[in-house]
């Protein structure tokens, strides 16, 4: 959530936040009217209190008629303390709601716009000409079947549409894309992580995602438990409710953990092979660090992500999302998207958003100065988002005869291989 005194004293900044977000820019006006009930009927709350605490004093030394009315008028006072206390109560619950559907302010820098209004920062890499190489690229799921990697038949049998199998090679290609990630992000100086895939609603809400993502989470009705759509809620999660010193940043966790979506409003789109699942696994990078840092850390996500699809040898670009489609936590995010050949495009791999305070403020993380206690920041950044990680590679890296070339980076966590072969029918 955002900082109410920061509403208080700049509220056009929120309303023009609102209006790039494509979001109810009356929301403002709304939480600034509740957030004053809650505030006058606080100070009204606080006078009539004070009020009945000097009249208990009175009337220990009063008598007759004089006690008599300063009887009456602590009947009064106990009424309206009262109904001070439910008005007092019933403002802050309203400002509680309301400041719960407030998105994160949005980096200035941040291109207005929806889904296709982005910014693209940078290309790296080249497409191959597969024309000039003599012969028509396959699609990842052609590959992954000649291979022996893919089996989305008989994941659609035994779970449903979006569902799959990875066998042979494919099983063997995860675990080396997961090991890889983690070795990388190890390096950097990030705690490795596995993390619980069920978290409370507190936990889900506090990250953001029972806002506008609600829509797109699986919920466990009889434990009250959702199903997580990425680590990055069980690592922001981690600290809730906790005081850090600021010697202890930045802290950065790399978790491991499986992730579940239900791709609401996906129908018809990557409805072939694995590129749009509901079930996959995933390597995020998080870091909390002080508010100050939190643009340098930003870049430093990107980095590690760039270095990591250089490493996989894959063509990307770095695009600037734009305001409508940041998520309501993100103050500013980055994508990096593969090119996918036999798509002709390219395709989102993986994303690090500045979160600034929202996250902490809702989880009640702080840091400690000295005597000073404030909110810190939060930061994520897919690493390793699996599948589609294994499509951008069998399609970029195939061969003629159906094989894929693996990435030198990869070769030591699978035995050496330099290429996976087709299998036998």
């Amino acid at each position: 959530m955002i900082d109410l005194r920061l509403l208080r004293e700049d509220p056009d900044r929120v309303r023009a936040s609102q209006r790039a977000r494509g979001e109810d820019v009356a929301l403002v006006d709304s939480l600034l009217s509740a957030d004053e009930r809650r505030r006058s009927s606080g100070v009204r709350f606080d006078e009539l209190r004070a009020e009945q605490k000097g009249l208990g004093k009175l009337i220990g030394k009063a008598a007759g008629d004089e006690k008599a009315e300063l009887l009456k008028r602590a009947e009064q006072l106990k009424t309206d303390v009262k109904a001070a206390d439910t008005e007092r109560d019933a403002a802050d619950a309203e400002t509680q709601e309301l400041l719960q559907r407030l998105g994160n302010l949005v980096h200035p820098d941040v291109p207005v716009g929806g889904e296709e209004d982005f910014v693209t920062l940078e290309t790296h890499g080249t497409h191959r000409d597969f024309a000039a190489e003599g012969f028509e690229p396959r699609d990842h799921l052609e590959l992954g079947q000649l291979l022996g990697a893919i089996d989305v038949e008989r994941g659609a049998k035994v779970s449903g549409s979006r569902f799959y199998f990875l066998t042979g090679v494919g099983a063997l290609l995860e675990l080396a894309l997961v090991n890889a990630a983690i070795a990388q992000a190890t390096a950097a100086g990030f705690t490795p992580m596995l993390t619980p895939a069920l978290v409370r609603p507190q936990s889900m809400a506090g990250t953001g995602f029972l806002g506008q993502a609600a829509q797109d989470v699986y919920h466990l009705d009889k434990d009250d438990l959702y199903l997580v759509g990425t680590s990055e809620v069980p690592l922001a999660a981690y600290h809730m409710d906790e005081i850090l010193d600021a010697d202890r940043l930045p802290l950065r966790y790399a978790g491991f953990s499986p992730c579940f979506r239900r791709e609401a409003g996906s129908h018809g789109k990557d409805t072939r092979g694995i590129f749009r699942v509901h079930q996959f696994d995933k390597v995020e990078m998080f870091s909390y660090v002080l508010p100050e840092d939190s643009q340098a850390e930003h870049q430093r996500l990107l980095e590690w992500e760039k270095q990591w699809l250089t490493s996989l040898e894959l063509p990307f670009r770095v695009i600037d999302v734009a305001s409508a489609d940041l998520g309501s936590s993100a103050a500013r995010k980055y994508d990096c998207e593969a090119w996918i050949p036999t798509q002709g495009k390219y395709r989102e791999l993986t994303s690090t958003s500045d979160c600034t305070e929202f996250q902490s403020r809702r989880l009640s993380i702080r840091v400690r100065e000295g005597k000073k206690v404030r909110p810190l920041a939060t930061l994520n950044g897919t690493l390793c988002a699996v599948p589609r990680t294994i499509v951008a590679i069998l399609e970029n890296h195939q061969q003629a005869d159906g094989s894929v070339r693996v990435p030198e980076v990869l070769r030591p966590y699978l035995g050496g291989r330099e290429v996976l072969e087709p299998v036998a029918k």
